[in-house]
């Protein structure tokens, strides 16, 4: 499988825009989780989706600039500095130029579903999110 960012498009709506006529700032957590829960899907082993899941314990966004209906913005997305349960992944949202819109960091816990605890990062479901 090629390593590298993970990417797919978005295209904000009019319900996506806040009261400036802009993407508000709400949807683009959602599309934080959106595309890390993509990348986990077309990544992550059948079993491993069925045994494991995801939560966030942090969310750092910087805003960069405006986006707006219409626009094919790309999100991309690939992990980062894994440690026990946790393991950081980092996205970038641009717009169809390539200019960066926001750049995101979010904590993520690997959550064992049977057991409801956090479980260890295994090497080989670190190795599908890392960037090079």
């Amino acid at each position: 499988m090629p390593r590298g960012p993970f990417r797919i498009p978005l295209v904000p709506m009019p319900a996506d825009m806040d009261e400036n006529g802009h993407v508000n700032n709400i949807v683009y957590v959602r599309w934080l989780q959106d595309v890390a829960t993509a990348h986990w899907a077309a990544v992550a082993p059948d079993e491993a989706q069925a045994r494991f899941l995801w939560v966030i314990s942090r969310h750092e966004i910087d805003y960069r600039a405006a986006s707006f209906a219409g626009e094919v913005l790309t999100a991309e997305t690939w992990g980062e500095n894994p440690k026990g349960a946790r393991f950081d992944r980092c996205t970038r949202i641009m717009g169809p130029d390539g200019s960066l819109r926001v750049e995101a960091r979010t904590t993520w816990v690997i959550m064992d579903r049977e057991l409801k605890r956090p479980a260890r990062l295994r090497p080989e479901l670190v190795a599908l999110f890392l960037k090079d």
